[in-house]
């Protein structure tokens, strides 16, 4: 039975066809850049006024102050944003500008409002500016030429708004697979059904699409699928015609109706593994299908939400051009005593708390894999070594957050 490690590194080596594609805008958030994007233009294209004030010479008003203002004549022209002034500014005038303003020929500087005062077709000025005080120059942002994101960056929505000052209205990204979900078994319901005895509800389909959706990922619910192979296998070979990972919760252990890995590789998917030595999780089921890849995963809701934390989210990750494949994790100390069967890899659903920099943890209460209120509960996902054994109080354990 393969490690924890091991299974992980037999997904992450997969050969995989990492796709690229041009997206709108606004659809690349959370993405992927494919490309170094690169400013055609300097940003800003213009030498500009970060304030409303007065452009003026910075010679004219030198030493100017509440006890001695300067004054200088207003010229008729103001510049708004947007407008170019066509007059110059000869020596003893100022001209009135806007936030964003082009600054006019022969001025080299931008005198607040609040430090002025107007009187008539004057203005004084109580306060000098130094050279280029309040103007944004010309690519003082970003330089014509300049790689401003690059190749591999995830995309926030500043991204976005930078990506939008350099004219570009769509953006190369690297293209997130489509993931179907199925949920086999006779004895799930919808989850507006009633429960009745030997029958619960499908809660699977909704933690696997809840976890696609927060990493930005599209899925396909295929629903539930009753445990016949015939019924089982249509499903399957529909979900993989549209799907680039297929994702099914239950039908993988041995009992006499877990059906599915017989199916998967009656249909020609190629087996990677079966089995991994944790908990929960063991009877965990990972193929290849042409370019696509299919995980058979526990019908216990826990061991369904850890091993896509630990196997699926890489995968996908790693298609999408994320370095980040997994969570961030931290180490952190017990908060008490941990029972620990060694031999296996565990993985403990905790609280964690920071004290002083330091990370703590605790149990979230009972562990079973049926019990998913102990991941509701959960900040973290501890994780036991198969060497480890018992966890004693103030053990530095990983911890995924």
């Amino acid at each position: 039975m393969l490690s924890v490690k091991e299974a992980q590194n037999k997904v992450l080596e997969c050969s995989i066809r990492i796709k690229a594609v041009k997206v709108p805008l606004l659809d690349s958030l959370d993405l992927i850049l494919a490309e170094d994007v690169i400013s055609k233009d300097d940003i800003p294209v213009y030498n500009n006024s970060a304030m409303d004030g007065y452009a003026v010479r910075t010679e004219e008003i030198k030493g100017a102050n509440r006890s001695y203002p300067v004054r200088l004549i207003l010229l008729a022209e103001d510049i708004p944003a947007g407008k170019v002034p066509t007059v110059k500014v000869n020596p003893g005038y100022c001209m009135p500008i806007m936030t964003g303003a082009p600054i006019p020929e022969n001025c080299n500087a931008v005198v607040m409002k609040e430090d002025t005062e107007k009187d008539g077709e004057s203005i004084l000025v109580f306060k000098e500016c130094a050279e280029g005080e309040n103007i944004r120059y010309r690519g003082e942002d970003i330089k014509k030429g300049d790689k401003v994101l690059r190749k591999g960056k995830k995309i926030f929505p500043a991204d976005i708004g930078v990506i939008a000052s350099l004219g570009e209205s769509e953006v190369l990204v690297y293209h997130p697979p489509v993931v179907g979900i199925i949920s086999t078994g006779d004895e799930l319901l919808e989850i507006d059904k009633e429960l009745e005895i030997g029958k619960v509800r499908d809660s699977n389909s909704y933690s696997l699409s809840a976890q696609l959706k927060e990493i930005g990922i599209k899925y396909i619910r295929y629903g539930i699928v009753k445990d016949e192979k015939k019924i089982l296998e249509e499903k399957i070979r529909e979900a993989l015609s549209e799907c680039d990972i297929l994702l099914i919760s239950g039908g993988v252990s041995v009992g006499d109706y877990d059906f599915v890995k017989e199916i998967l590789i009656g249909i020609g998917a190629e087996l990677i593994f079966w089995r991994v030595n944790q908990k929960p999780g063991k009877p965990l089921v990972f193929l290849k299908y042409k370019d696509g890849f299919i995980f058979g995963l526990p019908g216990n809701p826990v061991s369904v939400m850890v091993c896509f934390e630990m196997y699926v989210r890489p995968l996908i990750k790693k298609i999408i051009g994320d370095d980040n494949l997994f969570r961030p994790s931290v180490r952190a100390r017990a908060y008490h005593d941990f029972k620990n069967k060694r031999g296996r890899t565990n993985f403990v659903r905790v609280m964690l708390e920071k004290k002083d920099n330091e990370y703590f943890f605790k149990s979230t209460g009972m562990q079973g894999s049926g019990i998913l209120t102990s991941m509701a509960k959960a900040d973290g996902i501890a994780v036991f070594p198969e060497d480890a054994g018992d966890i004693k109080k103030d053990s530095e354990i990983e911890v995924f957050a």
